[in-house]
């Protein structure tokens, strides 16, 4: 038996990556292992959309060096963006590393670990650049990984992500996705159903599907297009899936038939992420996010009108390039007027091989980034906290994910009894006192107190009252 530790930061693509190797390096004999100094191979899935992500691998990577030393035989690996960003970089800066794997090339890694093991030294394989080929030819070289899967390295055993798209075409200043994903490019539908049936067959009840604009996708075949809203339907009749969730969403691409589809179909969570970045147009047209704010707010306009009990969460991002308090203050007004269920909020980062670190200088200090990031995130708090409670003494339908992230902590897992958590059709988290056999179902719950992040809850239970019967009947 051969002995795997992979350790992954980043999106949920990372994670869906992270799963797929897992899967194709099972079937070469190997199994997982929590131990760094026990594996034989060890991968290091990586980010590069914050400078924080990329610090935080070679400081792991650094932990191995003593490793390696001491049992030279050890196979580092490092997959991911960071590693078709960086490619001969991360060799150069952590000489010890073996191979380095772009994640359009993930599908080569058992093999690419062979020839390591056979004494053929270091090896890379990463994928052509935008200006390296035409267009068809890169796209090739981020080829879409064959679906194979391993529920045990799913968030739970029947909740999975399933990607529908690959790659990005906006080319947002400040991203480097484009560079390290490539173009984008649609599954084919019939491939997506096929993998969604696996999944339901394994015993998942909620499937997410990810791309990185996913209501973007499109997919053409002769005179037919496939949109997403295509696929939720399809998808929706299949049987033992309960659930439909989608992100993340581009705003301009967040059409009519889209929504009807979120609205009309039961199984679809009318939970939408759709990141604005910015209040402000000066800074949206600098990011070249391709919309105005005006856009945005008639995007959310459509979005009640047609989805009333939709909750839409947002990204920001502070201290981008130029940013003036004028321009902060209009991202608080969008914040307010839109009240988003929670935001993801984040100081700018500069990413080199992005437009923005080509063209625009990266003038706002960081003790004013801080502060803009505390600001916007103590006002979104206090508009997701009154969000919540409208939901006190409400019943609510909760997909229930196990013990609580405080159950674990405090050891309390033991014993039927526990704190669980679980998430509603709107992601709102909920925990409460349950059985851990219910773990995996659908429950209702009656809500009685709420936080800006989390609502508490209470089991539903249904008094029955025995009918009688007439003397002489009955057993």
């Amino acid at each position: 038996m051969k002995r795997l530790y992979i350790e992954t930061v980043g999106c949920q693509m990372n994670v869906l990556d992270s799963e797929m190797v897992v899967a194709s390096l099972r079937k070469r004999g190997y199994e997982l292992e929590r131990d760094e100094a026990s594996a034989d191979v060890l991968l290091f899935n990586t980010c590069s959309v914050r400078e924080q992500a990329e610090n935080k691998t070679y400081s792991a990577l650094g932990r191995l060096r003593s490793l390696k030393k001491a049992n030279p035989d050890k196979i580092i690996g490092v997959m991911g963006c960071m590693a078709q960003k960086d490619q001969q970089l991360v060799f150069d800066r952590a000489p010890y590393v073996d191979l380095v794997v772009g994640p359009g090339q993930l599908s080569r890694i058992p093999d690419l670990i062979d020839q390591v093991a056979a004494g053929h030294g270091k090896q890379m394989a990463v994928s052509l650049g935008r200006k390296d080929a035409a267009n068809e030819e890169v796209r090739r070289s981020h080829e879409t990984f064959d679906p194979l899967r391993d529920p045990t390295m799913r968030p739970t055993p029947f909740q999975a992500y399933l990607r529908i798209q690959i790659g990005c075409d906006k080319f947002c200043t400040y991203c480097i996705v484009p560079s390290t994903r490539g173009p984008e490019q649609g599954r084919p539908p019939q491939q997506i159903y096929d993998e969604a049936r696996i999944l339901a067959d394994q015993g998942c009840k909620e499937i997410t599907l990810i791309g990185q604009t996913v209501n973007s996708y499109r997919y053409k075949s002769g005179e037919s297009t496939t949109r997403l809203s295509d696929l939720l339907v399809n998808l929706s009749e299949i049987d033992g899936i309960k659930r439909l969730k989608f992100v993340t969403n581009y705003p301009k691409d967040m059409t009519n038939d889209l929504l009807a589809a979120v609205r009309d179909l039961p199984k679809v969570s009318p939970y939408l992420h759709v990141p604005a970045q910015s209040g402000s147009n000066t800074v949206l047209t600098r990011m070249k996010r391709g919309y105005s704010v005006e856009d945005y707010r008639e995007m959310m306009a459509r979005i009640y009108e047609m989805v009333p009990d939709a909750a839409v969460t947002s990204d920001f991002i502070v201290g981008f390039c130029g940013e003036t308090e004028a321009d902060f203050e209009a991202t608080k007004q969008l914040v307010s007027d839109c009240r988003f269920k929670n935001s993801f909020i984040f100081k700018y980062s500069e990413r080199p091989g992005t437009k923005g670190a080509e063209l625009l200088a990266d003038d706002i200090p960081f003790d004013v980034k801080h502060r803009r990031n505390n600001e916007l995130l103590e006002l979104q708090n206090r508009i997701s906290e009154q969000e919540n409670q409208k939901f006190l003494g409400q019943r609510v339908e909760v997909l229930v994910e196990g013990p609580s992230s405080r159950a674990v902590s405090r050891g309390e897992v033991e014993g039927d009894l526990v704190q669980l958590t679980g998430r509603t059709p709107c992601d709102r988290i909920v925990v409460f006192d349950g059985n851990r056999r219910l773990t995996g179902e659908l429950v209702q719950l009656a809500i009685y107190e709420c936080a800006p992040h989390t609502l508490f809850g209470a089991i539903v239970t249904e008094h029955v009252t025995p009918k009688l019967l007439p003397l002489g009947q009955g057993a």
